[in-house]
């Protein structure tokens, strides 16, 4: 989760690679459980999708080929530090569209380092230029959601971080991430083909953004690229991933019927294994990178880390048939 902008164009390729060499058959692990016709709908009945259709943009303004999504502030959309929160989309005419969701550190009660606001425009590298040779999705539309809630785009918590009875600290992802949602389903209502993708804190935010997307285009395959958001717990601390998500008010995102989708090793891995089972128009591909310094240092902490490295880690699933 860097605070620099982290959009490698050989990550997207990698990754539509990796999807596009998955085998469509059941050689992949065993599903949590077996497809349901809804997929999600227990999430959705634990409350993920509320806030859809709750916030339309304030102002909305047009930079280029760009336009910006601006929201008021109050009870809805904002960021870390209570600014106004802004997304962007970006219409090529295709009937492809790429979701992005940026990264960018974390909060939580003990540890605070994280992106605070959001700034408007789409970011011209990797995979979000349209102008960089080889891009294998230039010609896509794209929805771009910024990252500033620290709470991997699924917190929904204010909170007093002084102690001097203000809240001062605004962790509404969900909030952000519903609002951003519904404006892409307005300004691309029937896409063919959807890439859900996002890198570290935003790889983490595809897999809590999948069921609403999927609620959004119940009928769009989705192909899921998740770049540094594995879902890995603290070497011997079992209870991080679930005190992080005490901490984001996020619990509605874990389904009461899959027992192993928070590990007793505090790993989220098996989630992925549960969304895989739920949707059948759903291909995921997932890799790391050694060089994400917030990830290793803070999260995973492996035992000889060395940030310095450009090592990728690719894992793939294919869709359940």
């Amino acid at each position: 989760m860097p605070k620099n902008h982290r959009f490698a164009l050989t990550v997207a390729a990698a990754g539509l690679a990796l999807l596009a060499g998955c085998s469509d058959s059941n050689d992949s692990p065993d599903p949590v459980v077996g497809p349901v016709s809804a997929p999600f709908q227990e999430l959705i009945d634990q409350g993920v999708t509320r806030y859809l259709g709750a916030y339309s943009p304030m102002l909305t303004e047009t930079q280029g080929d760009v336009i910006n999504h601006t929201f008021g502030t109050g009870d809805g959309p904002l960021c870390l530090d209570g600014s106004e929160f802004t997304m962007a989309t970006r219409d090529q005419g295709s009937e492809e569209l790429v979701i992005f969701l940026q990264g960018g550190g974390a909060c939580w009660s003990t540890f605070c380092l994280a992106t605070e606001s959001a700034h408007k425009g789409i970011p011209k590298a990797g995979i979000l230029d349209p102008d960089l040779a080889g891009n294998p999705v230039a010609g896509w539309n794209t929805v771009y959601v910024p990252y500033c809630d620290g709470g991997l785009h699924a917190s929904d918590r204010d909170s007093d971080s002084d102690g001097d009875g203000q809240n001062d600290r605004f962790q509404r992802g969900l909030h952000n991430l519903s609002a951003s949602l519904d404006v892409a389903v307005r300004t691309f209502p029937s896409p063919k083909r959807i890439l859900l993708t996002g890198v570290s804190a935003g790889g983490f935010g595809t897999t809590y953004a999948l069921p609403l997307v999927r609620s959004l285009y119940p009928d769009v395959p989705i192909e899921l690229v998740n770049d540094s958001g594995l879902g890995l717990g603290r070497p011997g601390n079992p209870d991080f991933i679930r005190m992080l998500m005490r901490d984001w008010n996020m619990a509605a995102f874990i389904p009461a019927n899959c027992e192993n989708c928070v590990g007793a090793d505090g790993h989220t891995t098996d989630y992925h294994k549960w969304e895989l089972a739920q949707d059948h128009k759903l291909r995921l591909s997932m890799m790391s990178y050694t060089r994400d310094t917030i990830i290793g240092i803070t999260f995973i902490q492996p035992t000889g880390f060395r940030p310095a490295t450009d090592t990728a880690y690719p894992a793939c699933h294919a869709r359940q048939s």
